[in-house]
């Protein structure tokens, strides 16, 4: 590769999230300002192998950065997973440099993408810059990633949406909300919308005191809809799954399919089916809703994908044209091996193998206790 840099690959991998065009057309604006050639990798890393390209002319794209999704396309393919040594995988990921006619390459991506990238880095000096992408927002280096508070926006609305529902029924729902390991979507969305239990992976549930206790507390108190907030990677407290549940078991978790690390997959669990069916079972929380003259009935609801679902908000479509920028910037600047973040309301970099770290909700962060007082004080200060 020759010094000068006159032709970028710009990659979109992992789970698609609004505001991915957002950066693409950051980076193509600062390109052909720059003077610089841009071409799309199609479908992440899947397309930087195969060689699946195509050109990106910015005069084709007017507004990119108001379209959801990804015009790259985007896969899950992991290269080190076909068991070769990483460093063999990263070395010749880097010779396709040649290959794809490209001076350097922007990723976008979370944990897994950009690891790649970091290797990439770390083994062939490879001239690699990083856009931090994950809708749960759970990546170490940046305060936010975008298509965060576009997926936060969509679970408040839906959960607005259904409290009208549940109030006419005098239902309990109970949403299933992204977020497999950490719970930032579940916790501020079900704030926002003022959730009556908000459960997340960080905090492991019991189910009589996290939820048939306050149930029950709740409707004593006079209310007569509920709403239940859940992380799809939540998940009870082990006394509370031998001594509370009908339906699951350890050995039902341990007969999980497992990720690449040997870990269970809890979302295949359908957490909130299981809180339902929990529930259905608990003859004394029928008869306290029945005496407090309410009919218990109790639904799940998956959000699902519909979180990444249509148009960035306005922070993502701007976080993801700074983002872009900043990533090009760093091309420019000859700044490789790092991943751009924000920090407070300022676009910086790290270096990718830090920026890649997972982070999660510490058990000192203000929306913990909001999440709790939030519980409590509102079937408190009913109380006669």
């Amino acid at each position: 590769m020759g010094d000068q840099i006159k032709r970028i690959g710009i990659l979109t991998g992992g789970g698609d999230c609004p505001g991915l065009n957002s950066v693409i057309y950051g980076i193509m604006l600062k390109a052909y300002d720059a003077g610089i050639e841009c071409v799309g990798i199609l479908k992440g890393w899947k397309g930087f192998i195969e060689n699946l390209t195509i050109p990106l002319n910015i005069s084709e794209h007017d507004d990119l950065h108001t379209i959801g999704g990804t015009l790259l396309f985007t896969s899950r393919t992991n290269p080190f997973s076909a068991g070769t040594s990483k460093e063999q995988i990263s070395k010749e990921l880097a010779a396709k440099f040649e290959v794809l006619g490209i001076d350097a390459l922007v990723a976008i991506g979370g944990d897994d993408t950009l690891g790649v990238a970091d290797a990439m880095y770390q083994y062939s000096n490879a001239n690699v810059v990083g856009v931090p992408k994950t809708i749960d927002n759970d990546l170490a280096g940046t305060h936010y990633t975008f298509g965060f508070w576009s997926a936060v926006q969509l679970a408040s609305n839906s959960m607005d949406n259904l409290t009208t529902t549940a109030r006419s029924h005098q239902r309990v729902f109970v949403v299933e909300i992204m977020g497999r390991d950490a719970g930032f979507l579940t916790m501020y969305s079900g704030i926002s919308t003022g959730a009556d239990i908000i459960l997340i992976p960080e905090t492991p549930f019991d189910l009589e005191e996290d939820i048939v206790e306050v149930l029950k507390n709740r409707v004593k108190a006079g209310h007569k809809h509920h709403i239940i907030a859940v992380s799809e990677g939540a998940y009870p407290k082990l006394e509370s799954l031998k001594r509370d549940f009908k339906t699951i078991s350890q050995e039902t978790i341990d007969k999980l399919p497992k990720d690449a690390f040997g870990n269970p997959l809890l979302t295949h669990l359908k957490i909130s089916q299981i809180v339902v069916q929990e529930l259905n079972l608990r003859a004394d929380l029928k008869q306290e809703f029945n005496e407090n003259g309410v009919d218990f009935e109790c639904r799940s609801v998956i959000l699902g994908h519909t979180m990444r679902a249509g148009t960035p908000n306005s922070f993502d479509r701007i976080l993801g044209l700074r983002f872009g920028l900043a990533a090009m910037k760093l091309v420019l600047e000859r700044k490789f091996g790092k991943m751009v973040c924000l920090k407070s309301n300022k676009i910086e970099s790290v270096p990718l193998s830090e920026g890649v770290k997972k982070k999660y909700i510490t058990p000192d962060n203000d929306k913990m206790e909001l999440r709790d007082l939030l519980v409590k004080i509102r079937y408190l200060s009913k109380q006669k």
